[in-house]
């Protein structure tokens, strides 16, 4: 190889990977900062003179003070069953409405579909306190079940309007020839029509999981008890008393938090991807 062509492939290698090492290493950063101020004691946190970029002395001290002294398991629970509960059903709801948008022909459909959207525009902001008069007729405010309630209300309609631009991707020639065969309207999108939709349906489920998953104002708003409370908000209000923050176990309460997601994310980046650019731009 000679000189030149070193010097070419070296300014080419440069120009196409620095800017993504820079970009991964600004990602990454508050993770790792994370991860190593969960492993460090006290002392070590508050301690500027000594290197804050590395641990000295790692400790599981702040884990340990999750599941000994705070309710973390108990939050961990809620927030795994809240989550997959409003996941399931706004991702089935979102399925049945996309698909009425895309496929069936009535006056009306695409306003619809961006009436939808604008729901979803909507600041939760302001939706909570209308929520909440409801919630409290229904005598049932305080409780966890105000959750499964309250987050398909913002849930649902993006996943319907992602969805409903996904299903108009797929040839409606596959179901009319399936319709020819024999098969009913209900038959030929359970069986055509939504296996070849599991990556828009992967990318509204991924989705709706990880809303519910970070939400913290509904939560806030809506339940009481220690016992109640889902994991964004028990570590938030456990851990961060009037001005202190126990940055140990907030530190370790968030990488366990971010676990699951991740765990998700990992296995199915390239599904999500590829849904949500195609539900996005089709329609």
């Amino acid at each position: 190889m000679t000189q030149s062509k070193l010097a070419l492939w070296f300014r080419t290698g440069i120009s196409l990977y620095a800017p993504v090492i820079i970009a991964l290493l600004i990602t990454l950063f508050p993770f790792y900062w994370m991860f190593i101020t969960s492993l460090k004691d006290s002392r070590e946190i508050f301690n500027l003179q000594g290197p804050i970029l590395f641990v000295q002395n790692p400790t599981l001290d702040n884990y340990k003070y999750l599941f000994e002294s705070t309710l973390f398991s108990h939050w961990m629970i809620n927030s795994v069953v809240i989550a997959s509960i409003t996941t399931v059903f706004s991702v089935f709801v979102s399925i049945i409405a996309g698909y009425a948008i895309a496929r069936l022909r009535f006056r009306g459909a695409s306003l619809l579909a961006i009436l939808i959207f604008i729901t979803y525009l909507v600041p939760k902001t302001l939706l909570f306190i209308p929520l909440a008069q409801v919630l409290s007729q229904l005598q049932i405010l305080g409780e966890p079940a105000t959750l499964l309630l309250t987050y398909p209300t913002f849930l649902i309609p993006f996943c319907t309007w992602l969805l409903t631009g996904y299903f108009r991707t797929i040839p409606n020639d596959l179901e009319e020839c399936a319709r020819i065969d024999g098969c009913t309207r209900v038959g030929a999108m359970a069986r055509i029509t939504l296996p070849l939709a599991i990556p828009g349906i992967l990318t509204a489920a991924i989705f709706s999981f990880t809303l519910s998953w970070n939400d913290l104002l509904y939560s806030l708003a809506f339940v009481n008890g220690d016992a109640n409370k889902t994991l964004p908000l028990g570590a938030t209000s456990s851990l961060m008393v009037n001005d202190y923050f126990f940055w140990g176990p907030l530190m370790a309460a968030s990488v366990l938090a971010s676990i699951p997601v991740a765990i998700l994310y990992f296995f199915f980046v390239d599904l999500y991807v590829g849904g949500l650019t195609a539900g996005a731009v089709k329609g």
